[in-house]
């Protein structure tokens, strides 16, 4: 069964960086997409980032033009750039993969907390 295993996550300053990595512990199957989602407390699940097996990515409004999502096939492996981060992208990010055969798996999460 394939995992995925998130990390990168921790303590950083309003307007800094973070580099978040989603690991798969082998390659996916039928793999359609993977994505970002992040959760903060008392709030629903919110969509982050996604990128398809062609490269084309889509970002959630509240991070366009600060978050960058890539992915690096060869290592199974998908990354979330977050830049100039605010209080409000504390939260705990999930990275998710859309595969036809397995359907939709999940890591279980790192927690990013921006402090002012």
């Amino acid at each position: 069964q394939v995992h995925l295993v998130e990390s990168g996550g921790g303590l950083v300053q309003a307007g800094g960086s973070l580099r978040l990595s989603c690991a798969a512990s082998e390659s996916i199957p039928s793999l359609n997409a993977m994505a970002w989602y992040r959760q903060a407390p008392g709030k629903e699940r919110e969509f982050v980032a996604g990128i398809t097996t062609f490269g084309t990515t889509v970002y959630g409004g509240s991070v366009k033009g600060r978050f960058t999502i890539s992915r690096d096939a060869a290592k199974n492996t998908m990354f979330l750039q977050m830049d100039s981060l605010k209080l409000e992208d504390t939260a705990v990010y999930v990275c998710s993969a859309d595969t036809v055969r397995l359907g939709r798996l999940w890591g279980p999460g790192t927690l990013v907390t921006v402090s002012s």
